[in-house]
């Protein structure tokens, strides 16, 4: 089969991979009809290059029609048309019992003490090959793949391998009051989501982007925007009555702009042997952390941040007598996808389209064209917001 590789900083490539076939009873093959390029891909694809091997196979956000299933499989069945989760949970251990899917224990990475394993996704998460390719291996697939109708554009699905929940997720976790305020920082696809979700429960939503285009399709959903940059805190100030938002989505995470001295890190440790490099990130790694220190500037007093953008550093520094003093609420964490199917499945195959699902994509191509499509989704080139490659 066809499949999108890693092979170093800044370089993918489709190559030949091996047809995955059934290991475990519990084991479904799904043929990818589509899988999206996430912002996450792009810390793999810059940042994250000491914990990847060549050849990795990439994706985490796919979906397509089963072709077969292991022998103890009885909800799939050959035909069905399916969205993979990104995280591998087995949905009966502790953690997936009490709505922690991210925390599979059965699938945990003990090895770099990391939570559930992640469809293409580094060691950090068990080198699990992932969606963008032909043919993807699904584990536990009782539980994992979501059932869909089997008609419809894949665009209207495919987002709840990743997209959907994780916004979801952050606007639960950014625990908004009753016609509250909340501001999303970045509206990149997450953001997006974010700000929608927040428009669909209620809530005032203000957007912060630098990019125009990005700052449009945010305006077309109803959400109020301000461009980034100098000044940005006291303008979410002026719109909230002198106090800051109740809540704040960061939605840009570990590789934000203007955070020159972490750049400079993650530049250096990119530079390593790949054994050190992992031993610096995982000992002394620091993130971008521009984002998150706007948020904690921004949020009133007594509000809430939710963090769905990744972090990975170990030595973070952060403004602990801010925090303490604003008595800041701070929750984070890997989306728990399974947790919000219900709730989100019917607003997605609502055919009024209340999430504006169908208003996300802005770039189709195929498998073979996946190697351009990473570079100008990582330069933000000819607004390019969401990359849906079909296989």
């Amino acid at each position: 089969m066809k499949a999108l590789t890693w092979q170093g900083k800044r370089s993918v490539s489709v190559e030949n991979a091996p047809d995955p076939t059934i290991v475990d009873p519990t084991d479904a093959i799904v043929r990818i009809t589509s899988t999206a390029i996430c912002g996450s891909d792009l810390h793999l694809y810059e940042v994250l290059g000491p914990f990847m091997d060549a050849g990795d196979i990439l994706g985490h956000e796919p979906m397509g029609v089963v072709e077969e299933v292991g022998a103890d499989v009885t909800n799939l069945k050959p035909g069905d048309r399916v969205v993979i989760p990104f995280t591998i949970s087995c949905g009966e251990c502790f953690m997936c019992r009490n709505g922690l899917q991210s925390q599979c224990e059965t699938t945990q990475v003990k090895e770099y003490n990391s939570g559930a394993r992640l469809f293409g996704f580094s060691r950090l998460y068990g080198s699990v090959p992932g969606g963008q390719a032909e043919y993807l291996r699904v584990p536990f697939a009782d539980y994992g793949p979501i059932k869909i109708p089997s008609v419809g554009e894949d665009e209207r699905f495919l987002f709840l391998s990743d997209v959907i929940p994780t916004a979801w997720q952050a606007v639960q976790y950014a625990a908004v009051p009753e016609g509250g305020t909340l501001a999303v920082l970045g509206l990149g696809p997450i953001g997006q989501m974010s700000a929608r979700i927040g428009r669909h429960l209620g809530y005032r939503v203000i957007g912060v982007e630098p990019l125009e285009e990005r700052r449009e399709m945010a305006q077309r959903h109803g959400i109020e925007t301000i461009e980034e940059g100098d000044g940005v805190v006291e303008k979410l100030r002026e719109m909230t009555q002198g106090r800051g938002p109740d809540s704040v989505v960061d939605a840009v995470g570990m590789e934000a702009h203007g955070s020159p001295v972490a750049g400079v890190a993650h530049a250096a440790t990119n530079l390593l042997p790949p054994a050190l490099g992992r031993a610096a990130m995982q000992n002394a790694g620091v993130d971008r952390l521009n984002v998150l220190y706007t948020a904690i500037d921004a949020v009133r007093r007594g509000g809430t941040i939710s963090l769905s953008g990744v972090y990975g550093g170990m030595k973070d520094p952060l403004p602990m007598l801010t925090m303490f003093d604003k008595q800041i609420q701070l929750r984070m964490g890997q989306c728990n996808v399974r947790r919000w199917v219900d709730d989100l499945l019917p607003l997605v195959d609502d055919p009024s389209d209340p999430l504006g699902v169908l208003d996300l994509k802005t770039h189709t191509a195929p498998l073979d064209d996946a190697p351009a499509m990473y570079e100008k989704f990582q330069k933000k080139e000819d607004g390019c917001i969401k990359v849906v490659l079909k296989p």
